[in-house]
């Protein structure tokens, strides 16, 4: 079995998988990490030199790469789901269940302020009301992608072990 995890950035989604994988006994692949990895340069320095629609592309290329591998967690950038036809080939591979990690806009930018300098969509946010809206107006256009995901776990008052105590649940 393949397990997504999608989510907005700074909802779990590494550790979780990180952390589910290690449970399953499944590998883990974070796919920003791959991306890097395939491409020899950070996510930020993609998104500085070549932009966003460059990114997207190649995320949908090694998202296809990604996609058929069995016994792992994959874990998502926030954006994957919601571009391309993504979501469509996540929900359409065999043997494979995508999550939706929900976490509240309050969570997230509590989580996310403090390292926003390593998070190319929102380096350039001064304040905690400038990401609180940047969030929450994202989260509004990318819910309908997530929304799609075989299960939807609301993670604000769990911990990590609880998320993928949440996870296992729902799997078995």
């Amino acid at each position: 079995m393949t397990l997504f995890l999608v989510g907005y950035m700074g909802c779990g989604k590494s550790v979780v998988g990180s952390k589910l994988a290690k449970v399953l006994g499944y590998e883990f692949v974070d796919l920003d990490t791959f991306i890097e990895e395939k491409e020899g340069q950070s996510i930020l320095k993609i998104f500085k030199n070549k932009g966003e629609i460059y990114f997207r592309k190649i995320e949908n290329k090694y998202l296809n790469q990604v996609i058929n591998f069995d016994n792992t967690v994959i874990s998502l950038g926030g954006g994957t789901p919601c571009y391309g036809n993504n979501m469509n080939l996540m929900l359409k591979a065999e043997n494979a269940l995508v999550v939706y990690l929900k976490t509240s806009i309050q969570i997230l930018v509590d989580r996310l302020f403090t390292e926003k300098s390593k998070r190319p969509l929102i380096s350039h946010l001064e304040l905690k009301s400038d990401l609180t809206e940047f969030i929450g107006k994202h989260l509004f256009e990318r819910a309908p992608y997530y929304e799609q995901s075989s299960y939807i776990i609301k993670t604000n008052e769990l911990t990590v072990d609880g998320v993928v105590d949440h996870i296992i649940l729902k799997l078995f």
